[in-house]
């Protein structure tokens, strides 16, 4: 790939490791802070992919992803997230990602994607199924909602039956385990 990498995070320390990461692996990466700088980037210069960040201040990684398809169609996008549901996961590649991986992802597992244009196999005979906890299906309950409220926390609460304070201290805590 000679085009650069766009990487995208509000994470300035997590940002600089995978720039390096990526770097070490002979991968030429630009890289921004927010969404503005990196549309004016993704505008300016020929990208061979994109990282980002799901949760961001200001404009989400989901509306990136969005923006920048309609800009550069076909770019392979990977969203990365620290606080990952099925239902963020669904919409990111609804709107054109190729793939969602966890925070922290492995540089190798970004490259695959951004190499092949396709998203990870995974082995369906290797990974057992897991029941997630009903925590865990608590969490992407509300995930599921928030987005469809596009993170309105007041209208959330309100659909979900929660005190506007006790969804946002559930949202405050790091996602269960499976």
């Amino acid at each position: 790939m000679t085009a650069p990498i766009l990487l995208v995070d509000d994470d300035e320390s997590y940002r600089n490791r995978l720039k390096r990461a990526l770097s070490e692996r002979d991968f030429s990466v630009v890289d921004a802070a927010n969404v503005t700088a990196a549309m004016a980037i993704a505008r300016e210069q020929k990208l061979g992919g994109v990282v980002t960040d799901l949760r961001m201040p200001g404009i989400s990684g989901l509306e990136f992803v969005r923006d920048l398809t309609a800009i550069v169609p076909g770019l392979p996008i990977v969203v990365l997230t620290g606080f990952g549901s099925i239902a963020s996961a669904l919409e990111a590649v609804r709107l054109g990602a190729l793939d969602y991986l966890t925070k922290p992802a492995d540089p190798d597992q970004l490259i695959a994607v951004l190499r092949t244009g396709r998203p990870l196999e995974i082995n369906p005979r290797v990974t057992s199924p897991e029941v997630p906890s009903l925590d865990r299906v608590e969490w992407e309950h509300i995930q599921r909602v928030l987005t469809e409220c596009q993170d309105n926390i007041s209208h959330a609460a309100k659909l979900l039956g929660l005190d506007r304070r006790t969804l946002q201290r559930k949202l405050a805590k790091y996602p269960p385990g499976r």
